[in-house]
């Protein structure tokens, strides 16, 4: 499968027949792409991602230079920021009197942090995670769910 310029017809072709590759087929693919031996760790499902989001990459273009460059000043002005996530818990950085605003579905929600937990919706909470729990209907990481 080669990762030259295609046209989106081929490239949607190309993309149908990744998920019917064997481990081994996609390792070739890899190493015609990269240049290098896929990585052993990688499953073959994330292999197979990786290799259809490298293919429209190749055939309908990454993001532009000014993006790039809007990240990587972002990334640069978060002093706490390792690899593009954030190395402080977010209960460490957050302390009483901090507001958090999180929209979901349309609708905004605000939390109040407490000393001793949460303010939300006139109830108070042990975690942020009963409180996405509230909001979601589902278990969620409060702190990922309220990350910025």
């Amino acid at each position: 499968m080669s990762m030259a310029r295609l046209s989106s017809t081929e490239m949607a072709a190309k993309l149908a027949a990744i998920p019917s590759m064997t481990r081994a087929e996609l390792a070739q693919v890899w190493l015609k792409a990269f240049g290098q031996l896929a990585p052993k760790g990688l499953s073959h499902r994330l292999l197979a991602y990786a290799l259809a989001y490298h293919l429209q990459v190749k055939t309908l273009g990454g993001l532009s230079t000014a993006s790039k460059r809007l990240l990587a000043q972002a990334a640069q002005n978060c002093s706490h920021v390792e690899n593009g996530r954030s190395t402080k818990p977010l209960r460490k950085r957050l302390g009483p009197g901090t507001r958090i605003v999180r929209e979901w579905h349309g609708r905004t929600y605000t939390v109040d942090v407490l000393d001793q937990g949460y303010a939300h919706e006139g109830r108070t909470y042990r975690s942020l995670s009963e409180i996405a729990r509230a909001i979601t209907g589902t278990r969620w990481s409060g702190p990922r769910f309220f990350a910025p």
